[in-house]
């Protein structure tokens, strides 16, 4: 994420409006040069695809469904359901309609108001889940290691297979090496790509290494896993209810819907400069009003075609990412290297 970032500030360049962009397409074709412009193109069109928000309406709708409705029995066959999911497509649709007209700035700036309490929410939730069951905290790291290296997760596959699934969550989860991140860094206003790198590292750090290791130990100490056929949020849900009867589920359903609100604003930016690097920035908002229409879709779609379409996209998206920051790394590591000489003459200086 440091190297992708980095070159996505120093090979920045302007979009068909004058604008100055950043992000994959950009570094190509301003790094690597216009006969490479065809791995651009891929990164924009796979990009398209791959921001839908179809998995993160899906998993709020199965959230809200599963969580709410079925307990109370006010849903009582797939008629009802899918009426349900509808609607909660159309409400969400028109939310996130109205943040993203008003571009990155307010897309920015609700995700920045949001984000941070619910990132608390859910960490202070696991710490006190975690901490009722601390004495079973070093058993359940030595049941992850165990279970990876001998197949067991994935019912008695290879570890080969354990492995690949760990990066397609974790690359789905922090988007590093897959390119959609560096949009938004290279959009930052900053004169400095080596500091922009290193705000962005902490991206992997926050959102797989905290949250999502937080939710498998909260999953894991649960046990509910032994015994559940749910996946997804469901299985989440159901850890929370065991360690934290009534409240628990609720509390996932309120992170789970602002997690993915905030998500597909965010979004709803990278496909839109994708388009605008395809067919001009003076048409890319036309992006918009199909993203906003795939998320009926997605609160109507299965949660595994959902998971399957955005793990192809997420790998094609990566190959223009990483060979152009392969390609690139010298420039950034070049970069750094003055960067920090500088920091270390400041100091210097300062004593």
């Amino acid at each position: 994420k440091f190297f992708t970032c980095t070159l996505a500030v120093m090979f920045r360049g302007p979009d068909s409006a004058g604008h100055i962009q950043g992000g994959p397409m950009y570094t190509v074709v301003n790094g690597l040069g216009q006969r490479f412009r065809p791995l651009g193109v891929m990164f924009s069109l796979c990009a398209m695809v791959g921001v839908l928000p179809m998995f993160q309406v899906n998993q709020l709708v199965q959230s809200l469904r599963d969580v709410v409705l079925i307990p109370h029995g006010w849903l009582e066959g797939p008629g009802e359901a899918f009426a349900f999911n509808l609607g909660c497509g159309i409400f969400v649709s028109i939310l996130v309609g109205l943040v993203a007209i008003g571009g990155i700035g307010r897309i920015g700036h609700v995700t920045a108001t949001i984000v941070p309490g619910m990132v608390a929410l859910y960490c202070g939730c696991g710490v006190v889940i975690l901490a009722m069951h601390a004495a079973e905290i070093p058993e359940i790291f030595a049941l992850i290691v165990r279970d990876a290296f001998t197949g067991e997760a994935v019912g008695g596959g290879s570890v080969g297979a354990v492995i690949l699934t760990g990066i397609r969550r974790s690359a789905f989860s922090n988007e590093a090496g897959v390119g959609t991140e560096a949009m938004a860094h290279g959009a930052a206003r900053t004169s400095e790509p080596v500091r922009e790198g290193l705000v962005a590292m902490l991206g992997p750090v926050l959102d797989t290494l905290i949250v999502c290791t937080a939710t498998a130990m909260i999953i894991l100490s649960s046990g509910v896993w032994r015994e559940s056929d749910s996946n997804g949020v469901t299985l989440t849900a159901e850890a929370f209810n065991e360690s934290l009867p009534g409240i628990g589920p609720y509390l996932l359903v309120i992170c789970v819907f602002f997690f993915a609100i905030s998500t597909m604003f965010t979004f709803t930016y990278y496909g839109t400069k994708a388009l605008g690097f395809l067919i001009g920035a003076e048409r890319q908002g036309l992006y918009k009003y199909f993203y906003v229409a795939m998320i009926l879709v997605g609160a109507t779609t299965s949660a595994s075609a959902v998971i399957n379409l955005s793990d192809v996209m997420y790998a094609l998206m990566a190959i223009p990412t990483m060979t152009s920051a392969l390609w690139l790394a010298p420039h950034a590591m070049r970069a750094a290297r003055e960067y920090f000489g500088k920091l270390d003459a400041s100091r210097a200086r300062e004593v």
